[in-house]
């Protein structure tokens, strides 16, 4: 799995180092602490795209760091905006939907597919929003957005010969 730490929307990776987002509050909404800025550098200056199309559309890749306690549930999304303060005309691009806290345990892994925004050119920023119900008293994150998602928990059954 390749991480970029460009895309990363909560938290920051460095050398072997994960530093989490933390996501506290009560029946509220806890923007990503970083922010995608699609057009920067585009050809042309200020082209936006919907990232959301073709074949290799990334997906939204969630890691609880720290477990969650209090609350109800959280909801990981993955939104658009017009403005990097991610408050003009939000659009969610993708969501986990409601998650129980008694999953959100160190180590759970979540994953939000972005959809296409049909008929549209997509938006300049993008980043991720968490979705509170009750009041959450700890919970840290990492989250990025990423082409593969790596699930170390499948196996194959063994014992078969190959001809």
């Amino acid at each position: 799995m390749i991480v970029d730490a460009l895309l990363a929307v909560a938290g920051s990776i460095l050398g072997n180092t994960v530093t989490p987002q933390t996501v506290t509050g009560a029946n509220t909404n806890v923007n990503s602490a970083n922010v995608i800025d699609l057009s920067t550098g585009g050809i042309p200056a200020g082209q936006v795209r919907d990232i959301g199309e073709g074949s290799d559309t990334p997906v939204l890749r969630v890691e609880v760091i720290t477990a969650f306690s209090g609350g109800t549930s959280v909801e990981f999304q993955v939104i658009g905006s017009d403005d990097a303060a991610q408050s003009t005309n939000v659009t969610v691009l993708g969501s986990t939907g409601a998650i129980a806290v008694a999953s959100l345990t160190a180590g759970a892994r979540f994953t939000a597919q972005i959809n296409p925004k049909i008929g549209s050119k997509g938006q300049r920023y993008i980043s991720g929003r968490w979705v509170l119900v009750g009041t959450v008293s700890a919970g840290a994150i990492y989250a990025d957005l990423g082409l593969e998602i790596q699930d170390g928990q499948k196996f194959l059954p063994s014992g078969f010969a190959v001809l």
